[in-house]
């Protein structure tokens, strides 16, 4: 008989963010976050963040996809999938409104406690991001966010709290959601806090000065220690758990055969990925650092007691997100990038109707080559396709070309796990339809769950499974062998 070459124990799943599902923004004593004050977006109009939530604007995130009324309902669905996990957030802002209190919300504790043990009745475990793109508002403001060191021991707090109040109901935790985009995402104020002048929710500011970019750097040290300080207490709580960094999986192939354009993809590849994976996993800041410090005239503050907390702070696991590829090459991506990737488009491949290359083969590549590095285990926490979408008069949605994305990537992984990688999970994005954090669409869908809503909110947010639903569902009965269409 042939064996199957998914672990008896693989953690199938799929994920969410709280902000982007969740809704109740204003509910049961829950602070303001980054996010509640991103209006809506498109692929050709960024997301810009307010002060006063005017009128005129959309905030789509105040909605979600309403989970947090309907999340025994969504539950239920998951376990109908055959989820063994379920990849979620905890609101910072559910927990201490500002930031900065000395008491936590009780009433946003007793909700995540509710959730988690809905979860635990259907033998779902929850893998829980500490946070997720929702820093309290009130960080940003008083303080600039991450930038000041005080918001390191306002996050410690938080987690002290999480990590006792969901003792036993929780073991899997991760972080930060995507901490490298603090490298190079010089306007990313939901990595940093920081709120940057143009008010834009941009992937890069070419045009950020070095007090901006040193700013930005410093923020992320601080993240860099309050992850290493958690991970450490989070194991004094309890030894059982297991705390991972979240990364954004990126590979970058060069353009040509140009050596110019090869050291181009080693570089983007070792800002983008190793920076912080290596002070996440190592517990301290790689080799060339220094070098790429002095040459983008990025100055910030490194305390002597944080390079020994961040040795001793080092993740269990490495998470992260793939979704496609980019090529590297000496003269930049320019023009070619037009907003839609971190790099130049492979002309080899096929893009998403939002231009984002399509690449399952750089999963492969992306586990190896983690893994040769930190030889850690692997989990796959965000993978998937956003498409527009059409609820037929039967109530079905035909996602055929979600199938056909995550069947490849699935693929990929195998082969990862046969050439000996040690991936212990797969949470596609997303469980359900939500709010796309990156442009605020609803229409951007990459659930196996449609949700009935549009960007203005409008809709009965009933649930409907999609024809990827089904096929999810045989894929784990299988355990990864029956990738076979519906």
């Amino acid at each position: 008989m042939k064996k199957n070459i998914f672990p008896e124990n693989f953690l199938w799943g799929g994920a969410v963010a709280a902000t982007q599902c969740e809704g109740a923004w204003n509910k049961d004593g829950k602070g303001e976050t980054v996010l509640d004050h991103c209006t809506a977006g498109d692929r050709e109009h960024p997301r810009i963040v307010t002060d006063s939530l005017e009128s005129i604007y959309s905030y789509p995130t105040h909605n979600g996809c309403h989970q947090y009324e309907r999340y025994e309902e969504d539950i239920a669905l998951f376990a109908e999938m055959g989820f063994k996990t379920y990849r979620l957030s905890i609101n910072w802002a559910r927990i201490y409104p500002n930031g900065d209190d000395l008491e936590p919300n009780q009433r946003g504790i007793e909700h995540y406690r509710k959730l988690f043990q809905c979860c635990r009745k259907y033998g779902i475990e929850p893998t829980v991001t500490m946070t997720h793109y929702d820093m309290p508002w009130n960080l940003c403001k008083k303080y600039g966010g991450w930038s000041d060191r005080r918001v390191v021991e306002f996050f410690v707090r938080y987690a002290r709290t999480i990590f006792t109040e969901y003792k036993g109901l929780v073991k899997r935790w991760l972080t930060f959601n995507e901490i490298n985009f603090g490298t190079v995402t010089y306007g990313g104020i939901v990595t940093s806090g920081i709120i940057p002048e143009n008010r834009k929710i941009v992937m890069d500011d070419p045009n950020a000065t070095p007090e901006e970019k040193s700013k930005r750097f410093q923020a992320l040290h601080n993240e860099f220690v309050a992850s290493a300080k958690v991970v450490q207490l989070g194991h004094e709580i309890d030894p059982e758990n297991q705390i991972g960094c979240m990364q954004c999986g990126f590979t970058y192939y060069p353009l040509t055969s140009k050596p110019e354009d090869i050291l181009a993809a080693q570089h983007d590849m070792e800002i983008w990925n190793y920076y912080c994976m290596d002070v996440q996993c190592k517990g301290k800041y790689p080799y060339w650092a220094k070098r790429f410090w002095e040459e983008n005239d990025i100055r910030f503050s490194i305390a002597e007691e944080d390079l020994a907390e961040l040795r001793e702070g080092t993740v269990d696991f490495i998470s992260f997100s793939y979704y496609k590829s980019d090529c590297s090459s000496e003269a930049g991506a320019g023009e070619q990038n037009n907003g839609t990737n971190f790099g130049i488009p492979n002309p080899h491949l096929p893009q998403t109707a939002w231009g984002w290359c399509i690449d399952p083969k750089g999963l492969r590549y992306l586990l190896n080559d983690f893994y040769a590095r930190y030889e850690l285990p692997l989990m796959i926490v965000e993978n998937g396709i956003g498409e527009y979408e059409i609820k037929e008069a039967d109530n079905r949605i035909h996602d055929q070309a979600r199938i056909e994305y995550l069947r490849e990537h699935v693929i990929a992984i195998r082969e990862a796990l046969q050439d000996g990688v040690p991936v212990i999970g797969y949470t596609p994005w997303s469980a359900i339809d939500i709010v796309s954090a990156g442009t605020g669409e609803m229409k951007k869908r990459y659930g196996f769950i449609y949700v009935d809503a549009d960007d203005s909110g409008n809709g009965s947010y009933d649930r409907y499974r999609k024809d990827s639903f089904y096929w999810y569902q045989k894929v784990i009965s299988s355990n990864g062998e029956n990738l076979e269409n519906i």
